[in-house]
């Protein structure tokens, strides 16, 4: 049985009281962060202005690396990083047509980088937002292939987004070949948001490498918290965005800038401008201890679920008021993620009790959510239903 409790002990001696089940989000950080963390300053003070040399050298190729071995990508030079995946958005949706509102198609489970700045867009009429309801989940796929295949009012999509995860459910998409595969333009950008999908569970992107953009980044599953985002730009589409960081043609600054604005062929076109580097270390940091204990993104992914039948079995042997059946997606579907998601007319005033017992969860609307990682073990769910039952009476 997976029991990794020992290499996060920083964390969990700073704050030894708190029951912190919001795995799906801010997750602990192992200890090897803290060594990385110091090695990004002592980089910075041996090398100065040459830090950067380094920094999108062999720390930026690290990452890439990394990403790219985890996806199953064919050339890690497809990926690029950003503070936030709000970042690529912005990028994303300055490569879009000016003279029409840009067509889009969407979820309306996607998370708030999209949704907000989205929503926006179509306010001002800048965009012609359709957006699919993920309920009930049994026809979502159906319904939205049906939708992406149609095509937009007045010609084809020039946007389609789809979650891997459902951030507000846990609800896994079965088939994302299926969907990408019902997209009939080839000019479409399709983009799935894979922030609840990496390192969260076994995720092959080497047969949509040439279709997808997929963006995820550290703040989740890889445990290393804010700073790096990720995003995957198959080659031939948004070769030059408008919302341009001056990094995206790093090789040419040295140049005079006159002409026509130039940029990198690969991921690097939408790289944005200067950026704190510490998140890097910590980021390679997490990936290459996780390849030392020899935990992937399928132990990772068993190890949470079994922690949430675990977890599940405590609350009905304490007589809890959360029940089994109030779960969005149940314990019998395999096709749910490292999160349990309780649906309840009262979730905002159980997410305060249970922070007032210093037990950390959160809350979207009248959802929920418990979530389990690698600084979890499952014979410790037993205490923490007991915790979370005794806090919510």
């Amino acid at each position: 049985m997976l029991d990794l409790r020992s290499h996060f002990s920083r964390y969990r001696e700073a704050a030894p009281g708190r029951l912190h089940l919001a795995a799906h989000s801010h997750h602990y950080w192992p200890d090897v962060t803290r060594e990385a963390q110091l090695q990004a300053w002592d980089d910075a003070a041996r090398l100065a202005d040459r830090k950067w040399g380094h920094v999108l050298g062999p720390v930026w190729e690290a990452a890439q690396g990394h990403v790219a071995r985890v996806l199953s990508l064919p050339d890690p030079k497809s990926v690029v990083f950003g503070q936030n995946t709000f970042d690529f958005w912005v990028r994303l949706f300055s490569c879009m047509p000016t003279d029409r509102p840009t067509r889009v198609l969407a979820t309306d489970g996607e998370f708030h980088s999209f949704n907000r700045y989205s929503r926006r867009l179509a306010e001002d009429g800048l965009i012609d937002l359709v957006t699919v309801p993920v309920e009930p989940f049994a026809t979502f796929e159906a319904r939205f292939a049906e939708e992406a295949a149609k095509g937009a009012k007045g010609g084809g999509w020039d946007i389609v987004l789809f979650s891997q995860v459902l951030f507000g459910s846990g609800r896994v998409i079965a088939d994302m070949e299926a969907l990408v595969a019902a997209v009939p333009d080839r000019d479409t950008f399709v983009v799935i948001d894979g922030y609840h999908g990496f390192l969260a569970l076994p995720t092959d992107l080497s047969r949509l490498a040439g279709r997808v953009f997929y963006m995820s980044g550290g703040y989740k599953y890889v445990m290393s918290g804010e700073g790096v985002a990720f995003m995957h730009c198959p080659p031939g589409y948004g070769e030059r965005p408008r919302a341009t960081g001056w990094y995206a043609a790093f090789g040419a600054l040295t140049a005079r800038q006159e002409g026509e604005v130039p940029y990198a062929e690969d991921g690097f076109r939408f790289m944005g401008a200067t950026f704190d580097p510490t998140a890097f270390y910590r980021f390679n940091a997490v990936m290459d201890w996780l390849s030392t204990v020899g935990v992937d993104a399928a132990e990772a992914h068993a190890h949470a679920h079994a922690c949430q039948r675990a977890f599940v079995a405590g609350l009905e042997a304490e007589g809890a008021t959360l029940r089994r059946a109030e779960l969005v997606v149940g314990l019998d579907e395999a096709r749910r993620a490292n999160f349990l998601a309780f649906r309840r007319p009262d979730a905002g005033d159980l997410h305060q009790r249970l922070m007032a017992a210093d037990i950390v969860t959160d809350v979207r609307a009248d959802v929920l959510r418990f979530g389990f990682g690698l600084y979890h073990a499952v014979e410790d769910m037993g205490e923490a239903a007991r915790r979370v039952a005794a806090a919510l009476g």
